[in-house]
């Protein structure tokens, strides 16, 4: 029983893969769309302003419905990935086409799954591992869309990140502590450095929180890793965005999508990692 369980362990991690990215695309969208309610409600309640009540949203409501004719989606338009492909990629009442961001979210965060599956087989750290990556691919596609790192996401998966290293699932608590602070100052520090340097901010503090996250993860020995891939992709892409795509220097580029890419690759390779740089 336990070896038919562990074949189809990443299968059955792909089929929620699945069904998580369905979600999120729906988190990616409405999310950003929540806080900037709040915050436009926060202000207008500092100046002593009165904001009009706002139809209910959040993750649940409204439902899913099309973004141009408004039409209630019907369960089966929400199968994932299936659905896009029966539809052709457009709506069902109105014929306008789907971005065919939703099923690529959706596919994968299927196959990161099943990687994740095959990677720690059956067990508590996979079952941790497929947390983090749900939240990573959450936090890489807003903060892409609107530069933003959301607290909602990032301080509950850094309490996350403490409360599955209780019993040493990743790393020794005290690891994970001290990997969450150093995480943080880490990234303060060359913020305030740079600020101070060049008179502009370099990153925002959502990037350190996100490191401090990935700090009560994987420990403060992964550190050193994640940031030194996280720079390197990050160059690599900015330098190509610029000369290939044109795109000017002056344009922020979002950390932490490299972050994330970062941190999922050692959450799944640190341990080789490592010792390249000297950590054992």
């Amino acid at each position: 029983m336990a070896v038919e369980l562990t074949k189809l362990f990443p299968w059955l991690a792909a089929v929620f893969g699945l069904v998580v990215g369905s979600f999120l695309n729906v988190v990616v969208h409405r999310l950003p769309r929540m806080l900037q309610a709040q915050w436009k409600a926060q202000c207008a309640e500092l100046e002593g302003r009165e904001v009009a009540p706002e139809p209910r949203y959040n993750l649940s409501v409204p439902a899913s419905h099309c973004a141009s004719c408004g039409a209630r989606l019907r369960v089966l338009h929400n199968v994932p990935v299936v659905s896009y492909l029966v539809l052709r990629g457009r709506c069902a009442f109105c014929g306008v086409a789907i971005s065919p961001r939703y099923p690529v979210v959706e596919a994968s965060t299927a196959l990161l799954f099943a990687w994740v599956a095959i990677h720690f087989g059956w067990s508590a750290a996979a079952a941790g591992a497929l947390v983090l990556t749900a939240f990573l691919v959450a936090l890489a596609l807003i903060d892409a869309d609107t530069t933003l790192l959301p607290d909602d996401l990032t301080l509950p998966l850094l309490w996350l990140g403490l409360l599955w290293n209780l019993s040493s699932v990743y790393t020794p608590l005290p690891q994970a502590v001290i990997g969450a602070i150093a995480g943080y100052l880490c990234l303060w520090a060359v913020y305030w450095a740079f600020k101070l340097v060049t008179g502009k901010e370099g990153m925002g503090y959502g990037d350190f929180k996100l490191l401090a996250a990935l700090g009560a993860w994987l420990g403060w020995k992964m550190l050193l890793p994640i940031v030194l891939v996280s720079s390197l992709v990050g160059a690599a892409v900015g330098v190509a965005l610029i000369v290939l795509a044109r795109r000017g220097r002056h344009i922020p580029i979002p950390f932490g999508p490299y972050l994330a890419a970062a941190g999922f690759l050692v959450l799944l390779y640190g341990d080789r990692l490592a010792p390249l740089i000297g950590l054992r």
